[in-house]
């Protein structure tokens, strides 16, 4: 897998797309893949891939086009006033963008300043969320998805191309 080779990855989301399965979830997210394979390759004369798995998925669901970005080792005051920025702006989006908290399911304790969230009517939507889990100062993580019914073949630059533009003006 190291030389390229092989193009199979696991992570604990059960993901797939890249060449490694570093993490102890990835090893049982293959084999949830290779399950799923086995399963519906009985009695079929045409082996059927994962690509014809996921993309009859997206067929009956409907495909969510994703992506992360990450803005590392900034200072800590210049972080903040980025995210002051951003709240100043927000403000100007009653309705459709808001600061959300998360609430544990479980214990129902309450953790505010999540994030920033811009929320289309659609339902696509970015979020910056400030984190100090970096080695060096803060990161600033920006998160995109939009979810389609058409245009299932789309590349994910393409799905999300006018999202990333509004949310870095």
């Amino acid at each position: 897998m190291d030389d390229g080779k092989l193009s199979i990855c696991g992570e604990e989301s059960f993901g797939t797309g890249s060449d490694h399965i570093r993490e102890k979830d990835g090893i049982w997210a293959i084999l949830a893949w290779l399950s799923i394979l086995a399963f519906k390759n009985q009695n079929q004369e045409k082996l059927i891939t994962v690509e014809d798995i996921v993309k009859e998925h997206w067929k009956q669901y409907g495909r969510n086009y994703y992506c992360r970005y990450d803005y590392e080792g900034l200072p800590d005051d210049k972080a903040k006033k980025v995210f002051d920025h951003l709240r100043s702006i927000f403000k100007e989006f009653k309705g459709m963008a808001d600061e959300f908290c998360y609430t544990d399911p479980v214990d129902k304790s309450v953790s505010p300043n999540q994030g920033l969230r811009f929320v289309y009517p659609d339902g696509s939507r970015f979020v910056f969320r400030l984190s100090g889990t970096g080695t060096v100062g803060s990161t600033i993580r920006l998160y995109l998805e939009r979810k389609m019914t058409d245009k299932l073949d789309l590349s994910t630059e393409e799905a999300l191309g006018s999202i990333v533009k509004d949310a870095l003006l």
